[in-house]
């Protein structure tokens, strides 16, 4: 007695004389669903510190932007006075990742900072972005790490 093989259902197949019973599952097995679980794990492990880093660059980005914008409005404050702005004459706002502040201001000079808050305050080595009247303030490798857009 020969019947049609269905999924999930015993099925009877006539091997010589004898009668033998198969039966065929359908889905994963355990082993199958562990290796995929695995390789999901693999692959956010490298994927997320990747991320992590390209969203502190962008908001690093958005640091230095303001900050020309701060020494723009700097220029433009002592073009029309005796001396640079403070933060309050030339309208700074403080950014969400960043604080902005404008810590020296003379006839002849200015310096503005950026301080890293929240979470962009773990971006190491780059959590205090300077400038002043010529541009970025510190060594070159500082400069090279964290003003390159």
């Amino acid at each position: 007695m020969l019947r049609p093989l269905q999924t999930g259902v015993a099925n009877y197949q006539i091997m010589g004389d004898k009668e033998v019973t198969t039966c065929r599952s359908s889905g994963f097995t355990l082993i199958e669903l562990m290796i995929v679980v695995a390789l999901v794990a693999i692959l956010a492990a490298v994927a997320y510190p990747s991320y992590v880093d390209s969203v502190r660059k962008s908001r690093r980005a958005e640091a230095i932007s303001a900050l020309e914008d701060v020494r723009l409005s700097q220029a433009k404050w002592r073009a029309n006075n005796a001396t640079y702005g403070t933060a309050a004459n030339i309208g700074i706002a403080n950014r969400p990742y960043y604080n902005l502040a404008v810590t020296t201001n003379t006839a002849t000079a200015f310096t503005a900072t950026a301080t890293a808050t929240g979470a962009q305050a773990g971006d190491a080595g780059c959590t205090i972005l300077t400038i002043n009247q010529t541009g970025p303030v510190g060594d070159s490798a500082h400069r090279e790490k964290c003003w390159k857009r």
